[in-house]
This record gives structure tokens, C-alpha cells and sequence, in this order.
């Protein structure tokens, strides 16, 4: 295994709250920069970007849900790309940034848990090599920013971050923009040095 690191930040949209009975209509990843356990270096994380629109693999849509991303259904069914063949293709895409850097892919997200249940549900489900990122390499900017400020989770939203830490990127609701938007933010959460314990 390498001794360092690449972080990728990835977002996803999709319609409705759960993989399976709803479908991942979107994702995007940016890669963010490198940890070699002592150094941070940063990426410009629009310079080495996946992204993907997606067959729907069901009938069934929370309207709600997929009025946030503004993607149209009945286009994606028509033009997305088979989950199988995006799937494998992001896989592949991973795989090649992680041998070209020499390093273990990590996948970050805010919220992690959201993004992450859809893209490993549809890595084992689609992906013939299941997760490039195994089950466990992700980092959740949530919990690290948490840590850092030495504040509880449920204090730990955008909103109530210091203006420092927040990108100058708009956020979008376009996974690719969004992917972008959120590896700034993981690069000034890496850069702070958070607030004091007590």
C-alpha cells in the first residue's frame, strides 16, 4: 500500500433518499492534492475532474428531490449512461489518478454519509471490481471540521463555519461544480488550524 495519499471529493445527485428504490441521477469528483503523512500538497481541483449523468434504474421519484438538481428524467433515460458503464469507467478513472500519484485513493464528501451510501451502492451493485476506494477510505468534512473547531456535529454546517474556510465557488447543485466547491473546502480545512480545546 502507498505511503501517501490522494483525495478525491465527490458529490452526488439524486431522486430521492435511499439507493435501489431511487436512482443516483449525477456524480462528480475533483481531485484535491496529496498527503504524504507529513506534507499536505494541494490540486487545482478543476484540473483533474470525472463526471457522469445516469440512466434511472427505477420508476419511482421523490419530486422534491429531484427538483434540487434540476435534471431532467425522462432526458437522463434517454441519454444518461448505463450505471454499469459509469460505474466501471469512474473505477477506472480512480484507479489511474491513484497510479499516477503513487498514492491510495481517499474520497471525501460533506456529508459523507449521504454521498457515500449511493456511490458504494452503486459500485457493488453496477462496478465489476466493486469500490475503487475499498469500504473504508473516506474522510466526512463534517466530522473533521468538528474536530477541529472543537464544536458538536450538529453545530458543524456550512453556515457556522468562519468565512475563511468557505470556498469562493458557488455552490451549483451540478455534482461536478459541487465536487469542486467541496475539495476547496477540504483544503481549508486542512490548512486550519481549528480552535483551541477548553
Amino acid at each position: 500500500m502507498p505511503r501517501r495519499e490522494v483525495y478525491i471529493s465527490a458529490d452526488i445527485e439524486a431522486d430521492g433518499p435511499i439507493p435501489g428504490p431511487y436512482s443516483m441521477l449525477s456524480f462528480g469528483m475533483a481531485v484535491c492534492g496529496i498527503f504524504d503523512g507529513a506534507v499536505f500538497t494541494p490540486a487545482d481541483p478543476a484540473e483533474r475532474t470525472f463526471y457522469a449523468e445516469l440512466k434511472p434504474i427505477s420508476d419511482d421519484h421523490v419530486p422534491e428531490a429531484l427538483a434540487v438538481s434540476g435534471l431532467d428524467r425522462e432526458k437522463l433515460a434517454a441519454d444518461g449512461r448505463d450505471p454499469a458503464e459509469a460505474m466501471n469507467a469512474v473505477s477506472l478513472w480512480v484507479d489511474e489518478i491513484a497510479k499516477s500519484d503513487s498514492a491510495a485513493p481517499v474520497l471525501v464528501a460533506y456529508p459523507l454519509g449521504f454521498d457515500w451510501m449511493w456511490l458504494y451502492w452503486y459500485w457493488m451493485r453496477f462496478a465489476d471490481s466493486g469500490s475503487p476506494f475499498g469500504h473504508s477510505r473516506h474522510l466526512d468534512l463534517k466530522t473533521l471540521y468538528a474536530t477541529k473547531a472543537n464544536v458538536q456535529v450538529v453545530r458543524s454546517t456550512k453556515r457556522q463555519m468562519p468565512a475563511e474556510l468557505l470556498p469562493d465557488r458557488p455552490h451549483t447543485h451540478n455534482a461536478l461544480d459541487d465536487a469542486i466547491e467541496q475539495a476547496e473546502l477540504f483544503q481549508n480545512l486542512v490548512r486550519w488550524t481549528g480552535r483551541p480545546v477548553g
